[in-house]
């Protein structure tokens, strides 16, 4: 059954987050090889458009103006509601993000529809379009489908794989007018606390640390190593609340729930709050001193040892491959 699907990006410092290409791929697939529209949301964002086409949407609606420079959640629920009142999809998918944890269920809510939120996976079976989430802080799966109404989902990144970028294709590129009114959120100022570089949740590659860092300093063999790998680095939420770093890195039930295709937990326990939030790394690796610390059992690969020895000797070698192979 071909279906028309919505799916919002999202747009960070000018640039569209990875996981808006992810949306356009899961999107696709509850298309079933119907349209799928994509969303844009902002203050001079049009440009964008182009981009999304050449990542599989069919058309872009863009909804700019001035009180939606910053997201809120009203301002960005009427732009929304007002692209849904004009395409009238049958699928709706957003990024399972800080922005789509907070909208989607407002919209939901106006639509009178469900949810499924933090897919992991998608897949067709038996007829079904079959989403697949994790429960009880990743320690299971569920799996669900959608018998009435609107399929309405948010995916988690870095788990469904992005269409090949393809600058060949063309599509519309359309701009909604909505008058955007009765706000009762007003940004004057954002303070960026998170660490310039990689987003923290979308990497590929997240080295993290924990109380074992011993102190702010600590974090900086860290830091190095990301650099080489590219990634970014997290904290676990005994770093944080010992003031090694900002909540902002903080991984966890209570943090920011990351899977990356490359884990490298650093002077890390592994308490069950920690593990809740990156046990489905693809690859992981820990380092500990103490060989009973718990990180051991989820980890794919494990380092005894010192983590101030182990790191700078990871950061050399991966230094040695990086040249090697240039």
């Amino acid at each position: 059954m071909a279906r028309k699907v919505l799916v919002l990006g999202e747009v960070r410092d000018g640039s569209l987050r990875n996981v808006s290409f992810e949306a356009i791929a899961a999107g696709k697939t509850v298309s079933e090889g119907g349209e799928v529209i994509a969303v844009l949301i902002g203050k001079s964002v049009s440009a964008l458009g182009e981009e999304m086409i050449q990542y599989g949407a069919d058309k872009v609606v863009v909804v700019e103006d001035d009180k939606l420079e910053q997201y809120t959640p009203d301002g960005y629920s009427q732009a929304v509601l007002s692209v849904i009142d004009q395409e009238k999809p049958e699928g709706i998918i957003f990024g399972h993000t800080a922005l789509g944890k907070d909208l989607s269920p407002k919209v939901a809510s106006k639509l009178s529809t469900g949810l499924i939120s933090d897919a992991t996976d998608l897949e067709e079976a038996g007829g079904n379009l079959v989403f697949t989430r994790p429960i009880y802080s990743g320690k299971a799966f569920e799996k669900k489908i959608v018998t009435d109404g609107v399929i309405f989902a948010t995916i988690r990144p870095n788990n469904i794989e992005p269409l090949a970028k393809d600058e060949s294709r063309t599509g519309e590129v359309s701009s909604l007018s909505v008058d955007i009114k009765d706000l009762r959120t007003i940004i004057k100022e954002v303070v960026r606390k998170a660490s310039e570089g990689v987003d923290l949740s979308e990497a590929k590659v997240i080295i993290a640390g924990g109380r074992g860092v011993k102190s702010e300093d600590g974090f900086n063999p860290l830091q190095e190593l990301a650099e080489v790998l590219g990634g970014a680095v997290g904290a676990s939420r005994g770093a944080c609340d010992a003031d090694y770093c900002d909540y902002s890195l903080q991984i966890g039930q209570t943090g920011k729930v990351v899977t990356p295709d490359l884990y490298i937990a650093c002077g890390i326990s592994g308490a069950i709050q920690h593990l809740a939030g990156m046990s489905n790394s693809k690859v992981i690796v820990a380092i500990n001193k103490d060989p009973e610390a718990n990180i051991f059992n989820v980890a794919d690969y494990g380092i005894v040892g010192d983590l101030f020895e182990v790191v700078p000797m990871l950061t050399e070698e991966f230094k040695k491959l990086k040249v090697s192979s240039s």
